[in-house]
């Protein structure tokens, strides 16, 4: 005998997808412009799938929505369903046979260090292309379309897999000509009164050096300090003698190699309190695509001599 299988209780597709989208941006208004529908539609949608389930799924606010208890359980749910569909479709639909992994990352990394490797991966994995999104901010990977993300921080997103990648020194650096009009620098105390280029999305970083050497007087985020958006505008505003910046890896190794910027106080780096990571969603961990660029990625920096591979205790 043929065993009957149960049906499958679906709600209504649409208005699943409706749900996603209000969920995502947490705004009716912002998921009625993407889905090109009107904002009663929205909330239409929204409702008749409440009633449909007997349950609340979001609480409305004069000038908010927010996600109920069981709203927040069913979203994520949701979502990764949702996405298979759409890397699904994209798999068949697309004729060059060309897998698409979207992967977030620093602007300075992407210029500095990934760019000049990036054709290497390109060459070992032809079936698949590479979508950067470059950012100085870490993703948000609720809010993000993102499969992987090169982030600077600790692993503490128990929703996220994390692969420890290497960990970076932190020192100040200068130009040649700087250090030649304003040098030399005999102590850590002789750093008074100099022009400190802070990037501020990573002002912590200066912070924990100058703590590191007893420096409290001085304050790199106040206002006579130039603030940069990345540390490539501060490592090249350095090279050009505009101040002096404080260099890491991988972004500083090709400055020093060449001379065009050089280290004020050899010997005295210190290890910065946050490593490098590859970041994805739990459930992605095991997607051949996200293990192809794992592995290129670990490959590229354990051959990189310039990297502290070894994770910081």
């Amino acid at each position: 005998m043929q065993k009957i299988l149960p049906v499958r209780r679906l709600p209504s597709v649409n208005a699943l997808r409706v749900f996603e989208a209000a969920a995502r941006h947490l705004s009716f208004k912002a998921a009625a412009a993407e889905l090109n529908v009107t904002q009663s539609a929205v909330s239409h949608q929204i409702k008749s799938l409440e009633e449909s389930l007997s349950i609340q799924l979001f609480d409305r606010k004069p000038r908010a929505v927010e996600l109920t208890r069981k709203g927040k359980l069913y979203y994520p749910i949701l979502r990764n369903a949702f996405d298979s569909i759409a890397e699904g479709t994209e798999m068949i639909l697309e004729e060059s046979t060309k897998t698409v992994m979207t992967v977030q990352v620093y602007s300075t990394f992407t210029i500095r260090w990934l760019l000049p490797r990036l054709e290497r991966f390109q060459l070992r994995n032809e079936h698949m292309q590479i979508r950067l999104h470059t950012s100085q901010a870490n993703t948000d990977f609720e809010q993000d379309d993102v499969d992987v993300a090169v982030m600077i921080g600790h692993p503490d997103n128990p929703a996220l897999h994390y692969d420890h990648l290497f960990d970076a020194e932190l020192f100040p650096v200068c130009s040649p000509g700087y250090l030649k009009k304003h040098g030399p620098f005999n102590s850590f105390e002789d750093l008074v009164g100099h022009s400190l280029l802070q990037v501020y999305p990573s002002a912590n970083d200066w912070r924990v050096w100058l703590s590191e050497k007893g420096l409290h007087q001085i304050n790199p985020d106040s206002s006579k300090q130039l603030q940069m958006q990345s540390y490539n505008d501060a490592l090249s505003s350095a090279v050009q003698g505009f101040g002096i910046a404080l260099g890491q890896q991988p972004y500083i190794a090709h400055d020093l190699k060449i001379g065009a910027l050089v280290e004020i106080f050899p010997g005295q780096r210190i290890r910065n309190p946050s490593g490098w990571y590859l970041a994805c969603r739990t459930e992605k961990n095991h997607n051949p695509i996200v293990e192809a660029f794992r592995s290129w990625l670990l490959e590229e920096i354990h051959n990189d001599q310039d990297l502290v591979i070894e994770h910081s205790s």
